[in-house]
């Protein structure tokens, strides 16, 4: 599941043939603000951002939903509104706010019981008519140990949430612990190049037992290198060459003038 940031990076995936994003909350941060991912970025931002996303792919979009964004209560809205957004699943964390990207330094998780309280809150919304899926997630392996993020992951599960998420298991044999402790539920690997978890060959991780292999930053780190190798060229007085850019011709299809087009000549008037 590579994940994504904005309509046209999600648009592109879903045009490459996999089967679902991520909308990712530290390259929202980085694309939108140009921030830390260090909860500076909004809720309303956030739901803003994947509105925009959502309409313009059919595929399924998970969407980080950090913390809840404040007490059981924030979190019921706050799925309500990933929900109203075009979201198909919101994740929900256990982080002390501001949270931290899971692959970074200083983590803090609240207690457990206001970690299941949350995905209690979370389930509420579901359960009350929300067409959503709830994944619940734990950064708990960082300051507690792995036993302790195993027990709030089956908690999570036994609380209703529909995915579960240990974030940043150290090793394979860690990464084995987790699917063991949980089988039977659906489990997201989240593979982040120089983090924490080893990037495992997809088919290892599906006899682990994990479903979903999330790459949170790999297309923009792909795509900020890119801008930067063609900066580089334009300050020092050259051009990006044909191949090192989508043509203008591709470029408008993808965003769809084609389409727009044949709209437009349809509504045309007749006189």
């Amino acid at each position: 599941m590579p994940c994504c940031w904005d309509a046209l990076s999600a648009r592109l995936i879903e045009r490459a043939g996999f089967a679902l994003t991520f909308m990712s909350g530290f390259a929202v941060s980085a694309a939108r603000l140009g921030a830390p991912d260090t909860q500076l970025i909004s809720y309303g931002e956030m739901v803003d951002q994947g509105r925009n996303l959502c309409e313009a792919v059919s595929l399924p979009v998970i969407g980080d939903a950090d913390t809840g964004y404040g007490n059981a209560l924030n979190v019921k809205r706050t799925v309500s509104g990933y929900a109203s957004a075009g979201f198909a699943c919101a994740m929900i964390e256990d982080q002390v706010a501001p949270k931290r990207c899971g692959h970074t330094r200083g983590k803090a998780v609240v207690p457990r019981g206001e970690a299941v309280a949350r995905i209690r809150a979370a389930v509420d919304a579901r359960e009350e008519g929300r067409d959503i899926l709830i994944m619940a997630r734990t950064d708990a392996r960082a300051s507690h140990g792995l036993d302790e993020a195993l027990d709030r992951g089956r908690a999570f599960r036994d609380a209703g949430a529909d995915i579960v998420f240990i974030e940043a298991p150290q090793s394979r044999d860690e990464l084995e612990q987790v699917g063991r402790a949980l089988e039977g539920t659906p489990l997201m690997a989240n593979l982040v190049e120089g983090g924490d978890t080893p990037l495992l060959p997809h088919g290892d991780l599906e006899t682990l037992g994990f479903k979903i292999a999330a790459y949170p930053l790999t297309l923009i780190e792909v795509a900020t290198r890119a801008i930067e190798d063609a900066l580089a060229k334009m300050a020092d007085g050259q051009h990006p060459a044909e191949d090192e850019r989508v043509s203008f011709e591709r470029l408008r299809e993808i965003v769809g003038f084609p389409a727009y087009y044949a709209a437009e000549k349809r509504y045309a008037a007749d006189d």
